[in-house]
């Protein structure tokens, strides 16, 4: 039976009289996991909220039943509820009170003790993604006290989420499916947006070609669906593996390089050592990235997006050279308010510059006939200039975009434990789903390294 001042909250196993439930196994394996983590963040009760009659549940045990759901791979709430119910001492190892019953073989009722499917799911929704914000913060504090130069190499990148809708299943009929004005009545916060893969070869290479002919060599998928998208920034240690530092949800409209600043934001919050590498793919290739690594004592190795332009080249003097070979001649600058950085406009080196008569366009370009002739707009801010000196042919830039991969491992961990098709609705569902999720990553990943030293210590030298 449980003991009357079980009704206070601790409801621990150390509180369970032992002939019940000091041998469980699934307790105790969840015992040593929550011991990984760091509850503080989250508080007992929402003290904002009036609770009348007896007191609820405390908050920490939702958030852990909600770990439990995502570790074991339970889809619905219906089977969260069901594992727990088949698991009473788990019940109280989470810290839920108890309801008791003396009658029951267990000294309480386990079907009234655990919360309805329900409010599982209004719990997930309504949960403050802050605090299990906190409890992911924590793990890396954790890891970084086991892995001192954690964070010298972090890598970026965004997984699909596809939203529960029928619009998402091609094997149900939906008149205009990828309408962005018809939205699903399924999930009223997904949005649509498309999922691309590249496939450019060497296009790092500022060697190869420009222009039609090498576009054409790059193939191009693309897929709609409705949906969210979750951004990770990545640790890479070459011995223990990859770390999730920060995560961040969006709607799936929304483009990979706006995850960057709220990414980096949290990452260096939570680091207490300068990122010294930084690698992403080309859908972070903006000039602000470069310049924000560099800034902050690092630097960014990032594939290049030629946004269907070749590879930009530029004379002696720093100036581009026109299709033509010819460096182009520097007229005004100006601030580009839209773009938030300061340009040059380039002019064309024989209408402008000081040729000699002999010498004329080769390219015959249009512009060249009307007068004007070739004009680009060059960006002066430092990061610009990063972006196009960046060495994308030698081992240095091979070496270091080699830990992008790390991002993509943790991409495929999410993946196994259900971030790409959760079986939920609503923006704040999928946002707290996926926090959880890398908590979970994280956890197992400390365990890992812990198991990994104490292993090292007991191995004779």
């Amino acid at each position: 039976m449980i003991p009357p001042d079980a009704l206070s909250g601790k409801t621990t196993l150390p509180f369970v009289e032992p002939s019940h439930f000091a041998d469980d196994p699934v307790a105790n394996e969840y015992d040593a996991f929550f011991s990984l983590l760091n509850f503080e963040g989250v508080p007992e009760r929402d003290e904002e909220h009036p609770w009348p009659g007896n007191p609820p549940h405390p908050q920490r045990a939702y958030a852990k039943a909600l770990l439990v759901r995502v570790n074991e791979g339970l889809k619905y709430a219906t089977r969260l509820r069901h594992f727990l119910v088949k698991h009473p001492a788990l019940v109280l190892c989470l810290g839920f009170r108890p309801v008791i019953d003396p009658t029951k073989p267990f000294g309480f009722d386990v079907e009234r003790t655990v919360p309805s499917a329900r409010h599982f799911r209004r719990k997930l929704q309504t949960f403050e993604n802050s605090h299990l914000q906190s409890i992911l913060a924590g793990t890396v504090t954790d890891l970084e006290n086991e892995i001192p130069d954690l964070g010298e190499s972090v890598a970026m990148d965004v997984k699909h989420i596809y939203a529960w809708v029928k619009e998402n299943n091609p094997r149900q009929y939906v008149k205009e499916r990828f309408d962005p004005e018809r939205q699903p009545s399924g999930d009223p916060d997904c949005k649509l947006g498309v999922k691309e893969s590249h496939n450019q070869g060497h296009s790092n290479a500022p060697e190869q070609e420009t222009g039609s002919s090498a576009s054409s060599k790059k193939t191009e998928e693309k897929e709609y669906l409705w949906g969210y998208g979750s951004g990770v920034a990545v640790a890479r240690h070459k011995i223990h593996g990859e770390f999730v530092l920060s995560e961040y949800t969006q709607t799936f409209n929304r483009h990979d390089i706006t995850y960057y600043f709220p990414l980096i934001g949290s990452a260096r919050a939570r680091l207490r050592q300068p990122i010294r590498r930084f690698s992403a793919d080309a859908a972070y290739d903006a000039w602000y990235v470069y310049e924000d690594i560099h800034n902050n004592g690092g630097k960014a190795y990032i594939a290049f997006n030629d946004h269907g332009f070749g590879y930009p080249l530029f004379g002696p003097n720093g100036h581009p050279l026109c299709p033509d070979g010819r460096e182009m001649v520097g007229s005004y600058q100006y601030f580009d308010q839209t773009r938030g950085y300061h340009a040059q406009v380039e002019r064309c080196p024989l209408l402008f510059g000081t040729p000699t008569p002999e010498e004329t366009c080769g390219v015959q370009h249009p512009q060249f006939a009307k007068g004007a002739g070739c004009v680009k707009y060059r960006n002066l801010e430092l990061g610009a200039r990063l972006r196009v000196e960046l060495d994308r042919q030698s081992e240095e830039y091979d070496t270091a975009y080699d830990d992008r991969t790390a991002s993509e491992r943790i991409n495929s961990q999410a993946k196994e434990l259900g971030i790409e098709r959760p079986k939920l609705r609503r923006m704040s569902s999928v946002r707290n789903h996926n926090t959880l999720i890398y908590i979970v990553i994280n956890a197992r990943g400390l365990a890992r390294v812990r198991a990994a030293k104490a292993r090292a210590t007991q191995e004779p030298p």
